[in-house]
């Protein structure tokens, strides 16, 4: 089985194009879609209860904006009850339609060789970003360079939402951390990155183009508070 986990918050206008993806991309697979609603208030859940009727697809949330980190916990932790087979696979992207998800086949073909984690990366030979300002792209750039360098990691893209993660690495990650993600803002990323890797995962990247005009709405992302953020986790994290 191909899990699907989709963080939602407010992404209404952008669902219609990604319920269009998402039912044409790995057709011959088992697939299962799973939206961790954030405390959606503008139709989201609704809209995607319409748009994915009569396919495989849960909704989860409590109604309250925790953030995208609790988001993201909460579907995990449904997934590990929820799959009975070590050879399932969970996607995890962004709601926006900023995933770019042609290089999804590539991705779970090489989750299935036997790299455990397999990341989008703008920052591997080949990526980049398109339509995305130069104080975004400068922020990221240097975020990821110094938790690079902080935390010795060896992979280039720190914080997409874009990844593939086999079942039982997530598996292992519960098991030797107890939670998977601690943090609830954009951190989350970072945070099970770096349990992945004290996990023992295998690791690969895979070049993509991030194509901000996809997006209908701003970003979710608060890039200061963000910012702050990262201190917070460098300072404490790393003492």
């Amino acid at each position: 089985m191909v899990y699907f986990l989709i963080p939602i918050f407010n992404e209404e206008q952008n669902l219609n194009l990604l319920s269009e993806n998402l039912r044409s991309i790995l057709p011959n697979e088992n697939k299962f879609f799973v939206f961790s609603d954030d405390g959606s208030s503008d139709g989201s859940v609704e809209k995607i209860h319409q748009l994915f009727k009569g396919l495989d697809y849960a909704v989860l949330g409590d109604g309250i904006n925790h953030g995208p980190g609790y988001a993201f916990n909460v579907g995990f932790e449904w997934l590990l009850n929820q799959s009975k087979d070590n050879s399932d696979i969970v996607v995890t992207i962004e709601a926006d339609n900023t995933s770019d998800l042609n290089i999804l086949y590539p991705m779970v073909c090489n989750n299935r060789m036997g790299f455990s984690l397999v990341l989008a990366s703008v920052y591997a030979q080949g990526g980049g970003f398109d339509k995305t300002s130069f104080l975004r792209k400068l922020y990221s750039s240097i975020a990821n360079l110094v938790l690079r360098f902080i935390f010795d990691i060896k992979v280039q893209t720190l914080s997409s939402f874009y990844r593939v993660y086999s079942i039982a690495l997530l598996k292992r990650i519960k098991e030797r951390h107890k939670v998977l993600i601690a943090e609830t803002g954009f951190l989350c990323m970072i945070e099970i990155l770096i349990k992945a890797i004290k996990s023992e995962a295998t690791i690969l990247e895979i070049p993509m183009m991030l194509n901000s005009a996809q997006r209908k709405g701003k970003s979710k992302m608060k890039v200061f508070k963000t910012m702050l953020s990262y201190i917070r986790f460098v300072l404490f994290k790393s003492a």
